[in-house]
């Protein structure tokens, strides 16, 4: 139960204003334009999702940051791209836990310690002070495996089925 209210209160502590520094205004537009970039080369969606801390029906429940980066890439509609091939990058600052939660269809292509690789190299950045060298370096290697597997087609219209802006909770 200790365990449990210490999780609380430190979910609790940390808040928007503590998202807003991690992601300032202007990076948000440059994480924007880097998404949009990246998804004129494939037909692939890439979502990033930063928040401060779980929401209390979380914590009761002790969910774990992957459950809840489940749940933001069905509220955020990731799933629903018409080939499966979604990608949300998740961040949730009150644990430093990184989750990278991708579709079906690029899911079963890609192994997951390649996911796993991705999240370590992007946690290593952040540890060094560097989120927004962490997160675009993290957003070209989801883009590359995207490109490789749901390129676009010569001609083909990128057919933009989700926001480009990432999402500050």
């Amino acid at each position: 139960m200790l365990r449990k209210l210490k999780r609380i209160l430190k979910h609790r502590w940390v808040d928007e204003a503590d998202t807003r520094r991690a992601v300032p205004s202007e990076l948000v537009e440059r994480l924007a334009r880097r998404v949009a970039a990246s998804e004129k080369r494939h037909t692939g969606e890439v979502r990033i999702c930063v928040e401060a801390g779980l929401p209390l029906s979380y914590l009761w429940r002790d969910a774990t940051p992957r459950e809840r980066a489940i749940a933001m890439f069905s509220k955020l509609r990731v799933w629903d791209t018409e080939q499966n091939n979604g990608v949300l990058i998740y961040l949730l600052l009150a644990e430093h836990a990184i989750e990278v939660v991708a579709d079906r269809g690029l899911a079963n292509k890609v192994d997951p310690d390649t996911w796993q690789a991705i999240v370590r190299r992007m946690g290593e950045a952040f540890r060094q002070g560097q989120f927004e060298d962490g997160l675009t370096q993290a957003l070209e290697e989801v883009s590359a495996l995207l490109v490789e597997h749901f390129p676009l087609r010569p001609g083909q219209v990128d057919p933009n089925e989700l926001p480009d802006e990432p999402v500050l909770g």
